[in-house]
């Protein structure tokens, strides 16, 4: 196994676009102490970005900062701990906010994932107004999350799912998407990065199409956020869905935009706490957005966290961080594509640090197995995306899924743990 200490010198300041600050991978692996451990005697590789990525120590300290500083619960408190905490939470949602673009703080707000994002729009937006005969449309390429809620939603209602199809690189055929689209659509949903084949869809294209017919779009940021810079008034969408623990930030926060004027018109999701405005037994009044959204105590923490981690994150840039990326991927895949029998899955020309790959005559959990005892870790299985590996005919993928703090000298590693996997079932 290549060492990750013995990396070459070149790789201590990653190569750069012209325009783009340098990017030196080793000083922002420093900042993440959970890579200086072990695994099976061997560094840790960590290649499983697209489920969670590591927490920077910046992170980490803003997490402890809060219960050990100013641990109390937010708005309507009046003593100094609440007045802190209050200022915290309120000021992640700007930082949020301004990551995103969107026009208001009132446009953010904050969940617990991106799931509960979808299935927030997909009960309060489209459910109360959704009629037999109705449609929702959808992508071949979707994580669960954003097929499970529709369907949800549909099957109550008596509506009908379509869904978009992609070719055999894992490109939509965002051709077939007007011809797709009818009277009858209600919305399109659509993941902006897919988890399990990485690609890029042309979000703004597929807004461009939909708002022509008055048809409101949601786009899963899930993967793309962390990736690449995402301004939702640019892209056009309405709504926009992020989840925290991918963003370097904890678990537990994620983040839904949308467009104000759509928030106010939609109903509570979840009911109690600070999303009223008045309790009477006879009638309940809403708070103002983005509380009428926002139930209960929400997770201060975490919205701190994730603040933290934008500024972590805004503070590299996505200059170099999409420099160092596209230089991985690009290594990566002449790196896999190098071992004996491995056959990558999801080969668009737009897409983004993921490397999907089976082996021929090797189940992905052997794979899995045998790369973890050389202490990489990778992800396999369906990735919550039992429809793509359906309409390529496979029962599972290994991925190998990248982030900021990862070198050449890590894939390298892959590559040379798959040629053990390769000798032991060759």
């Amino acid at each position: 196994m290549t060492s990750v200490a013995g990396m070459r010198n070149a790789e201590r300041r990653t190569r750069t676009t012209e325009g783009t600050k340098p990017f030196d991978v080793q000083r922002v692996r420093a900042d993440f102490p959970i890579l200086r451990r072990q695994v099976h005697g061997h560094p840790l590789v960590y290649l499983d970005n697209a489920a969670t990525t590591q927490k920077p120590q910046v992170v980490l300290d803003a997490l402890t900062r809060y219960y050990t500083d100013i641990n109390s619960n937010v708005h309507r408190g009046v003593h100094n701990l609440s007045e802190l905490a209050t200022e915290a939470y309120d000021g992640a949602r700007t930082k949020v906010r301004r990551f995103f673009n969107a026009a208001s703080d009132r446009e953010i707000v904050f969940t617990r994932n991106a799931t509960e994002g979808i299935n927030l729009v997909a009960f309060a937006f489209i459910r109360p107004t959704l009629q037999p005969g109705d449609e929702v449309v959808i992508s071949a390429m979707e994580h669960h999350s954003n097929i499970v809620p529709w369907q949800l939603v549909c099957e109550e209602r008596g509506a009908r799912l379509r869904v978009l199809p992609m070719d055999d690189r894992g490109e939509l055929l965002i051709d077939q998407l007007d011809a797709l689209l009818t009277d009858r659509t209600r919305i399109v949903a659509m993941s902006h990065m897919s988890n399990a084949l990485g690609t890029v869809n042309p979000i703004d294209e597929i807004v461009r199409i939909a708002h022509a017919r008055g048809i409101p779009v949601l786009a899963d940021g899930s993967q793309a956020a962390y990736h690449m810079p995402v301004d939702v008034q640019a892209l056009g969408v309405d709504f926009y869905v992020a989840t925290g623990h991918k963003l370097y930030g904890p678990t537990g926060i994620g983040v839904l935009y949308g467009r104000e004027k759509l928030l106010e018109e939609m109903p509570p999701f979840l009911g109690g706490g600070d999303m009223i405005s008045s309790v009477t037994f006879e009638k309940s009044t809403w708070n103002a957005l983005p509380f009428k959204f926002e139930a209960g105590t929400p997770h201060i923490e975490g919205a701190i966290g994730l603040g933290t981690a934008i500024d972590y994150i805004t503070g590299i840039g996505f200059d170099a961080i999409g420099a160092h990326e596209r230089d991985l991927l690009e290594y990566g895949t002449t790196i896999l594509e190098s071992v004996p029998t491995v056959r990558l899955v999801g080969t668009a020309p737009r897409k983004a640090s993921i490397l999907s790959f089976v082996m021929e005559n090797v189940h992905p959990h052997d794979i899995g197995t045998i790369v973890d005892r050389e202490g990489i870790a990778i992800r396999t299985g369906h990735h919550c995306a039992q429809p793509v590996m359906d309409r390529f005919c496979i029962p599972a993928t290994a991925r190998a899924s990248l982030a900021i703090y990862n070198t050449r000298a890590e894939i390298d590693a892959l590559g040379a743990a798959l040629r053990k996997v390769h000798e032991v079932f060759g």
